[in-house]
């Protein structure tokens, strides 16, 4: 008996430690990036497109690249909405327990749930190369819905995949068809797919890589689809890169404008997710 309590100690321990560890690290970012952002936020930055002497230091902000951002977070969330909860459905509800399609469709998921956002831009590029398109928003909005269509499958299928089996055959017996017992898996999964909408935004608009290939950057907003498009990942980026330190505390303080998007969305997801959760049986 000593001996495990012994052994419920040290692991107790070690949980607070890895606890605390990581909210240092969270917090120490935090820290820099409001304690060298803070300073070079203006209205200015976040309202105005950037001046001829921006990146020297002079006039401008990077209203083009939140906007460029929220365009391109935005298109590819509803679209890998639309394309990720029918695969859901289908994999949970069409097939059967056991399904060796269902088996090889999760494992492909999990591959490209892994494959690094870098070799998305790659794959994209090449395809906009073959078919002769340029930059673009365009390119932005698929090569993020790439990206995050595993992360919504995924994440998705594991809240569904928990989903009792038994409701599903208690509405086939009532004479329910499988569309209309969607309507059933929907309302209990719901949390499980705001979770996944907040996960998946917090990696679309952190992507540097990916867009960096195929939306290029600009320092305008972009009026169509067929225009580039900055972004705020690749502001930070172009502007951190900069030898004149006025222009690096504006990377900083594009930086926490992201951060601060990034906990706004956070917040809402929670709260949805809060607000879905009382609809589960």
């Amino acid at each position: 008996m000593r001996i495990k309590n012994i052994e419920e100690g040290f692991f107790k321990v070690m949980m607070w430690a890895a606890t605390l560890i990581v909210f240092a690290f969270v917090i120490s970012i935090i820290w820099v990036i409001v304690d060298k952002g803070w300073g070079a936020m203006s209205w200015d930055m976040i309202t105005k497109l950037p001046g001829g002497g921006f990146y020297i230091g002079k006039e401008g902000g990077f209203l083009n690249a939140i906007v460029g951002s929220l365009y391109i977070v935005g298109a590819s969330t509803i679209l890998g909405l639309m394309i990720s909860i029918p695969v859901v459905f289908y994999l949970n509800v069409y097939l059967t327990k056991g399904s060796k399609i269902a088996y090889v469709a999760r494992l492909a998921y999990d591959v490209l749930f892994g494959i690094p956002s870098i070799v998305y831009g790659a794959f994209v590029f090449t395809i906009m190369i073959y078919f002769g398109l340029r930059t673009s928003l365009l390119g932005g909005i698929i090569v993020v819905t790439l990206l995050i269509i595993p992360i919504f499958i995924r994440s998705m299928d594991e809240v569904a995949r928990q989903f009792p089996r038994d409701i599903l055959d208690s509405a086939y017996s009532l004479g329910a068809t499988r569309f209309e017992t969607i309507k059933v898996v929907v309302r209990q999964i719901a949390p499980g797919i705001a979770t996944a909408t907040l996960l998946s935004i917090g990696r679309a608009i952190g992507d540097a890589a990916g867009v960096m290939f195929t939306a290029g950057y600009t320092d305008s907003i972009p009026t169509s689809l067929s225009q580039p498009a900055a972004t705020l990942p690749l502001a930070v980026f172009f502007q951190m890169s900069s030898p004149i330190k006025e222009v690096q505390d504006r990377a900083y303080a594009a930086a926490l404008v992201l951060t601060i998007i990034v906990l706004v969305l956070s917040i809402i997801g929670r709260f949805l997710t809060n607000k879905f959760s009382k609809n589960k049986v």
